[in-house]
């Protein structure tokens, strides 16, 4: 009768540690069980992870959008006849090549309004304009960058900060109730740790977007440029006639 009793007995108990010991870790629970700081920076964290998600699919639906109209801008410019007229037509549009353009046009007629024109001083001038131009496009796309890029940089620290002070919070109460087993122990910790994976999970997609869109945007601008160089050139030639 002992070994059937003892069986039994031992079916139950791997039984009912079955029953009670998760099989794997959830989320919901981790953050509900967390200390109230550990969670304020989950919460935050959270929230940095979502606005880095809209900023990276609004910024390459904005590329495509914008590329593309620099696209048909330019194709239509240099095949445009007057280009006076085609830019008061075009020009209008949110456009970076057609800002260019505007800003060109703009010194190209103060420069030119007098009886004596300096070739050499319009020139440096047309220079001046459209490099500036150039610089408040690239920078105007670039904006919103500078928070993937803070995330990237301060989000796993601001996790770390959540799981030291939990560990803290943790340790505390080992103490005051005099009990270390892997028991106590253990759950705490994971709520801990957990904050550092919320910062992780929040700053890597931040890092690589900042870069992938870092290098997007340096290619848009050697190409703004190009274009600026290109008409630069067309009315350096005018300035000849």
């Amino acid at each position: 009768m002992m070994i059937p009793l003892l069986a039994v007995a031992g079916a139950s108990a791997s039984a009912i540690t079955d029953a009670g010991m998760p099989t794997r870790l959830n989320p919901i629970e981790l953050f509900l069980n967390a200390d109230v700081v550990v969670r304020v920076v989950m919460g935050a964290l959270v929230l940095a992870s979502v606005w880095t998600w809209t900023i990276v699919v609004g910024f390459w639906l904005k590329m495509g959008s914008v590329r593309r109209a620099c696209d048909r801008y330019e194709d239509g410019f240099w095949e445009a006849r007057d280009v006076d007229a085609f830019h008061k037509e075009q020009g209008k549009k949110d456009i970076p090549s057609a800002r260019i353009v505007t800003a060109a046009l703009a010194e190209w007629r103060r420069s030119t309004a007098g009886k004596t024109i300096d070739r050499e001083g319009t020139r440096q001038r047309l220079s001046s304009a459209m490099e500036s131009a150039v610089t408040s496009e690239t920078e105007r796309l670039a904006n919103r960058l500078n928070f993937l890029a803070t995330v990237g940089a301060v989000a796993p620290f601001v996790g770390l900060f959540g799981t030291v002070w939990g560990i803290m919070g943790r340790f505390f109460s080992i103490g005051a109730q005099a009990n270390s087993s892997l028991a106590v122990v253990a759950p705490g910790i994971s709520e801990a740790l957990f904050a550092t994976a919320i910062g992780l999970f929040a700053a890597i997609p931040a890092v690589i977007a900042y870069n992938r869109f870092s290098h997007r945007v340096n290619r848009f601008e050697a190409r703004l440029f190009r274009f600026a160089d290109r008409f630069h050139a067309t009315l350096s030639r005018e300035l000849e006639v």
